[in-house]
C-alpha cells in the first residue's frame, strides 16, 4: 500500500503542474515511475516499457479533461482533428508497438534527448513562426504519423510537438494549443492500446495487476490525484509567481534528465 500512496503525491504533483503550465505529465511521470518499478523489482529489462505505457493511459483521462475545457472556450480546430487523426492513429500504434521491440537501453536514450528538447523549449518559450499554410490531407496523415510516432516513445499527448507544428503552418496560438490538447486523446487511445498488445504479446513475468505494459495500480492512483490538483494549478496560471514555477519545473526536467543519463553512461 505504501507504493501507492507514492503514485498518489506523484500524481498531485503532476497534476498541479499539468494545470499550471498546461503541459502533460509524462515526462515526470515516465522517470519517477521508472525509480518506483525498480525499487518494486518489476522485470529490469521491462521496466521502461511499463513506464511508458502506464504513463500514456493516464493521458487519456487527463487530455479528456483538457480537451473539454478547451472546446467549451472554442479553440479546438475540429476539422485539423479529423484530418490529422488517421494519421496520428497509426503513427502512434506502430510506435508503441515499435517500442516493444527496443530495448529499455535504447529507449531511455531517446527520452532522455527529448526531456532536454522539452526543457530547452520550455525554458526559452520557442513559439516558431508561420511560414507555411496547412497541407493537405497526405501531408496531414504524414505529420500525425511522425508526431504520433515520436509521441509514443516518449509517452507524451503531442502538444510538443503538434503545437510548434500548427504554428509553423499558420495557426493561432490559441487554437494551436486547443487543438493539440484534442490531438492528445487519440494519440493516448492508441499509444495505450499498442502498449497493451505489445506486452500481452512479449512481456514475460510482468507484475500481478498489469494489462500489457500497463500497470493498473499505478494508472488509477496517478489519474485520480492528478485530477483533484490540476484545477488548482489552473487557478494559478495567471499569478505572478507562474514564471518562477515554470523556471523550477525546468529545473526539474533538466535535473531528470540528467539522472537517466548518468544511468545509462
Amino acid at each position: 500500500m505504501e507504493w501507492w500512496v507514492i503514485y498518489l503525491l506523484t500524481g498531485g504533483f503532476v497534476g498541479f503542474f499539468a494545470g499550471l503550465l498546461g503541459i502533460g505529465g509524462g515526462l515526470i511521470i515516465v522517470p519517477v515511475l521508472i525509480s518506483l518499478f525498480t525499487a518494486q523489482d518489476f522485470p529490469a529489462d521491462r521496466i521502461i516499457h511499463m513506464a511508458l505505457g502506464t504513463t500514456m493511459a493516464t493521458i487519456i483521462f487527463t487530455s479528456i479533461a483538457s480537451l473539454r475545457t478547451h472546446h467549451r472556450h472554442g479553440a479546438v480546430d475540429w476539422q485539423i482533428v479529423k484530418n490529422i487523426s488517421p494519421g496520428i492513429v497509426v503513427g502512434t500504434f506502430s510506435g508503441a508497438t515499435l517500442a516493444g521491440s527496443l530495448t529499455g537501453q535504447f529507449l531511455s536514450l531517446v527520452f532522455v534527448i527529448f526531456i532536454f528538447y522539452a526543457a530547452t523549449q520550455m525554458l526559452l518559450q520557442f513559439r516558431p513562426s508561420a511560414i507555411f499554410q496547412l497541407p493537405g490531407k497526405a501531408g496531414m496523415f504524414l505529420a500525425g504519423s511522425i508526431i504520433g510516432a515520436l509521441s509514443s516513445l516518449v509517452a507524451i499527448g503531442g502538444g510538443l510537438l503538434s503545437i510548434p507544428f500548427l504554428s509553423l503552418c499558420n495557426v493561432k496560438l490559441q487554437h494551436a494549443i486547443g487543438t493539440a490538447a484534442a490531438i492528445g486523446f487519440p494519440i493516448a487511445l492508441a499509444g495505450t492500446a499498442g502498449y497493451i498488445a505489445n506486452g500481452l504479446a512479449h512481456g514475460e513475468n510482468l507484475p500481478e495487476y498489469s494489462l500489457g505494459y500497463v500497470y493498473l495500480p499505478a494508472l488509477a492512483m496517478l489519474v485520480a490525484a492528478s485530477m483533484l490538483t490540476a484545477p488548482f494549478g489552473a487557478k494559478l496560471t495567471h499569478s505572478t509567481r507562474t514564471g518562477i514555477l515554470r523556471g523550477i519545473f525546468v529545473v526539474l526536467l533538466y535535473s531528470l534528465g540528467i539522472r537517466m543519463l548518468l544511468g545509462l553512461v
